[in-house]
């Protein structure tokens, strides 16, 4: 058997495991709560109306920001975008949702981090934090070199 033969084997082999893997997540309790509460969010004719809303205001909130602080709008645009986010946030099924997101993420996040340490404890795994930790690839002067 050559060498390429064996690597053919060993990737069908790990597409193998990592569709496998694939079905374990969507069958987990994560993906089922995130679906339920999707849909919940969809399917409310309220919350929809608000969607639409704030799709609007946001893009009234974009045209302010070519010129930033300046334009005479921006801050009143500003104000109104929030006004329809916080409207949106009292919603049960919208907490819900974005907790089930938030929880589906981290899952991914933890998986995709014990894929990538199993083959290298120097590999870099992304994440999503908008407030990213001070260290590799977060501009804080890594010393990891």
């Amino acid at each position: 058997m050559s060498v390429s033969e064996i690597n053919t084997v060993d990737m069908a082999e790990v597409l193998t495991y990592a569709y496998e893997l694939g079905d374990m997540i969507n069958a987990s309790v994560e993906v089922a709560d995130y679906l339920y509460w999707k849909q919940a969010v969809q399917n409310d004719p309220e919350i929809q109306a608000l969607v639409r809303k704030l799709e609007q205001k946001k893009e009234l909130f974009e045209e302010t920001q070519r010129f930033g602080h300046f334009h005479p709008n921006y801050h009143s645009a500003k104000e109104e975008v929030s006004a329809v986010e916080a409207e949106l946030e009292a919603f049960e099924a919208v907490k819900r949702f974005k907790l089930a997101e938030k929880n589906l993420d981290d899952l991914l996040h933890t998986m995709s981090e014990k894929i990538a340490y199993s083959v290298s404890d120097s590999i870099k795994v992304p994440g999503n934090d908008p407030l990213p930790k001070k260290g590799c690839g977060s501009g804080g002067g890594c010393q990891c070199g």
